[in-house]
């Protein structure tokens, strides 16, 4: 059992680990937990390690390595880049909808890659929450890779169209010209990463020649 600010250290560091490769500073940490000193951080760490959540990494500065993380942690607690705004469709009577529909075309990969982006097979309502002038697609989840990030498989995510995304961000990513996946971007000088959000599938590297961006995740739309 872990103590309120042993957890936000762990989240911190963890947060830190996946967005940029390297450990935070005993100063980062201290400010995240807003400590006057960093002695109350190496107690932090300490227990962390001795309570096998952490490592730390040896002939190196600063480095530690996540080992596992609170099993109540909630997926905003480890992701804490996306919380689904979910739009429930079948037997739900207030939907958030409005007037303009969003094309669904296919099924994306939340597992290993299917084919790519295919053509339209229905329309769904745009959620109202979401700006009119933008432009969306909808794409049929399939597999369960990003189950801890809130998406499940059955799912209809809406996806803004876009070929940017910013690191962190949840994507439609085409890897050489021919498989789309649904997965997290990470980019670290000339590799791209494609994190799942589920433990047991690994991360993919790729050189950034063959990843192209075809839009970012804004909400989805579950049938019950």
């Amino acid at each position: 059992m872990l103590t309120k600010k042993q957890k936000n250290l762990l989240l911190f560091i963890n947060k830190k680990l996946r967005s940029s490769g390297v450990s935070p500073s005993y100063e980062e940490m201290k400010q995240s937990l807003n400590l006057k000193s960093k002695s109350g951080i190496h107690r932090l760490i300490s227990a962390l390690e001795e309570r096998g959540f952490i490592k730390r990494l040896a002939h190196k500065a600063r480095a530690l390595e996540v080992i596992k993380l609170p099993e109540t942690a909630s997926a905003n607690d480890i992701y804490n880049n996306f919380s689904p705004s979910v739009i429930k469709g079948g037997l739900d009577d207030e939907k958030p909808l409005s007037d303009e529909e969003v094309p669904v075309l296919g099924k994306i990969a939340a597992g290993t890659p299917v084919e790519a982006i295919q053509n339209e097979v229905s329309r769904i309502p745009l959620p109202n929450n979401l700006e009119k002038n933008g432009d969306y697609f909808g794409l049929k989840v399939q597999g369960d890779s990003m189950i801890e990030a809130g998406i499940h498989e059955g799912d209809t995510v809406i996806i803004k169209r876009t070929d940017t995304a910013d690191n962190g961000k949840i994507v439609v990513a085409l890897i050489d010209e021919h498989e789309a996946m649904l997965k997290r971007i990470r980019k670290k000088g000339k590799v791209v990463a494609l994190e799942s959000a589920n433990k047991n599938y690994e991360t993919k590297i790729f050189g950034p020649d063959r990843v192209k961006v075809q839009g970012v995740l804004v909400s989805l739309y579950r049938n019950f």
